[in-house]
């Protein structure tokens, strides 16, 4: 499982292989499992059906190292006209649907100032998510982007305090950062992660990774911020609800964040149960490095992808 998922993400960057995948016959039919579409209106059309289901969602337009000025400015302007379409569709308010921002699709990747115009493009998705009532999380990517994606956090926390945080718990450094932002008023995803990252950075075995997982949501549901639970693992899911009740935690003040198309049985049970349950729906033209990641963070879908590929063709 470890070299496979290794090779998966070898392969989300990879131009061949992504044209192997996206010319083949039926794919696009099978990647609509995890991402609903294409377009601002299959992504405000999948919100609604979710929140129809009385769950929460975390809207993403898929992209990410933006290497051009005027690409991370329709971005964001991207990002601007869905949060509208989502505010005129009556779902935003009371953040039953925020968006999640990738800042290297911002423009973090555009040299020495990537950073200053990453944060003034989100300062302005910010600015359209209050004004429909909702908010922003920021999506972690690299180990080489964690301290800028931190920095630009805390400027746009000045003006929006409820913009959320990501944390991947492979990283040995997460769990002192799940520390500093277990604050009153923090928002903070945690996840696994989902790059490849080097054994001097991140732990490598599964085992490992799941302990971090644990230390650190033990130090975000003893803190006083809002934590994310962002797991599919059934265990993972127990523990967390474990930590709640042993920290005297209600349903509000905590949520459960799972992938749109993977364990939707799951995300109704516990939002059944009165938990809030967030699922994270990407769209977009960019499918095919969210979806490699997808499938290495959970290779036992390798299989469901590459069967219904060839009935499909």
């Amino acid at each position: 499982m470890h070299v496979l998922r290794q090779v998966l993400l070898q392969a989300s960057r990879s131009t061949a292989i992504r044209s192997v995948i996206e010319t083949a016959p039926g794919s696009r039919q099978v990647v609509r499992r995890f991402v609903p579409g294409t377009d601002p209106q299959d992504a405000v059309g999948a919100c609604a059906d979710l929140v129809g289901q009385g769950l929460t969602t975390s809207l993403d337009h898929l992209g990410e190292d933006t290497t051009d000025v005027e690409h991370a400015r329709r971005v964001r302007d991207a990002y601007v006209t869905v949060l509208g379409l989502l505010s005129d569709a009556g779902l935003t308010q009371g953040g039953r649907v925020e968006v999640s921002v990738k800042l290297s699709a911002v423009g973090q990747a555009l040299g020495a100032d990537g950073e200053k115009i990453a944060l003034e493009n989100a300062r302005e998705i910010c600015a359209a998510a209050a004004a429909a009532g909702t908010t922003v999380t920021l999506d972690m990517e690299d180990h080489t982007t964690t301290d800028s994606t931190l920095a630009v956090l805390r400027e746009l926390r000045q003006d929006h305090p409820s913009v959320g945080a990501v944390l991947q718990a492979y990283l040995f450094r997460t769990e002192a950062d799940c520390r500093d932002l277990a604050v009153a008023g923090s928002r903070v995803r945690l996840c696994k992660g989902a790059y490849k990252e080097p054994p001097s950075v991140a732990f490598q075995a599964a085992a490992e990774v799941d302990l971090s997982y644990v230390r650190c949501l033990k130090v975000l549901m003893a803190g006083s911020g809002y934590p994310m639970v962002a797991t599919h693992d059934p265990r993972m899911v127990a523990i967390a609800g474990a930590l709640a009740v042993t920290n005297r935690r209600t349903p509000g003040d905590h949520e459960y964040q799972m992938l749109y198309g993977i364990r939707p049985e799951e995300q109704r049970r516990l939002a059944s149960e009165g938990e809030i349950v967030r699922v994270y729906v990407p769209y977009g033209q960019e499918w095919y490095g969210y979806l490699m990641r997808r499938l290495a963070e959970r290779p036992a879908n390798v299989a469901f992808f590459l069967r219904s590929l060839v009935s499909r063709g």
